[in-house]
């Protein structure tokens, strides 16, 4: 705890994990530029034994929602959602951004993307639709504290070209609902949708230039699409002030060609580099844990490996 005043220590939080569950928590986080958190589904689907190892055994302030005992979060009923209120304040943990399915749909009108769900029920007005999943999304941020909903930019097409311009209207008219609640709508990059690199993120942040609309940027995405130099060649591309959120999970290149999901300490991403290098550009928001590798013996144990790569990656890097 060297250099952390007795004030910041409590404010900071470092005192909650300790009264959460103790001396595993003793991680200088209140040190961080960051929010560091994790994804809780990434570990269990019990909430809160989700948020005990993320407090308790990772010693973080911060959790990203995405679903919890088998549901969506956008699938729970008022009092799961209650319930799920008072686990995150049993563990003195705050909620970086609703990680929603926003906009992962088939574009009206276009071939159908061989990344879209094969069992999928039709669902009618797909538009209509995707605007009640923004709606709950901006209503769970609000209730969860949050100002920042993910999202995506639909199913990726062989030729995206004939709807971009449209699909680009899409996601600017969707920022500014975000932005009348007060919510920022954070694109994330994802190899099955339109928008899977670095490179592609450019030209989407430059087509959709909404004060309200940034970049969720996830490094290892950008590789399982193909784009291996995303950092630290991409990263270089992209404006800086623009990225608010961003996921940390690590992949590698097998002798046979093929790119699979590693724990972060291992993989074609340097994440000492790439944390340095987000604080240098001065950024303040989430580096959120989204294990995808499920290497180890279980989810926990999976994201509890990766956690310690990513842990000596902030440490290596000067942001822990």
């Amino acid at each position: 705890m060297t250099g952390i005043t007795r004030r910041g220590f409590i404010s900071g939080g470092v005192a909650a994990g300790f009264a959460a569950g103790g001396a595993k928590a003793a991680f200088a986080f209140a040190s961080s530029p960051f929010k560091v958190a994790v994804i809780t589904d990434e570990i269990s689907q019990d909430f809160d034994h989700a948020c005990s190892v993320a407090s308790k055994d990772f010693g973080m302030q911060w959790v990203e929602l995405r679903g919890m005992w088998k549901k969506s979060l956008l699938q729970l009923t008022d009092a799961e959602l209650t319930e799920a209120e008072q686990v995150l304040a049993k563990y003195n943990l705050r909620v970086t951004d609703i990680a929603s399915p926003l906009f992962k749909a088939d574009w009206p009108g276009a071939p159908k993307s061989e990344f879209s769900p094969k069992n999928a029920a039709p669902v009618g007005d797909v538009l209509k639709q995707q605007n009640e999943v923004l709606e709950k999304s901006i209503a769970l941020a609000k209730r969860f504290k949050t100002d920042k909903v993910r999202g995506f930019d639909f199913w990726r097409l062989d030729d995206v070209a004939p709807y971009r311009e449209a699909m680009d209207r899409k996601l600017a008219e969707a920022a500014e609902v975000c932005g009348k609640s007060g919510v920022i709508l954070v694109l994330e990059n994802e190899p099955a949708c339109n928008t899977a690199t670095g490179r592609e993120a450019v030209r989407t942040l430059n087509a959709v230039k909404s004060p309200h609309f940034a970049l969720n940027w996830d490094p290892g995405n950008a590789v399982m699409r193909g784009e291996f130099d995303a950092y630290p060649v991409a990263w270089n591309l992209l404006p800086k002030h623009r990225i608010h959120h961003c996921h940390v999970k690590n992949a590698v290149k097998g002798a046979d060609g093929k790119v699979a999901w590693s724990p972060v300490g291992t993989g074609i991403i340097d994440w000492t580099a790439q944390f340095r290098d987000l604080a240098k550009a001065g950024y303040h928001d989430a580096v959120s844990l989204e294990t995808h590798w499920h290497g180890g013996s279980s989810p926990e144990d999976s994201s509890k490996q990766s956690w310690s790569g990513m842990k000596k990656a902030l440490q290596d890097s000067g942001n822990l």
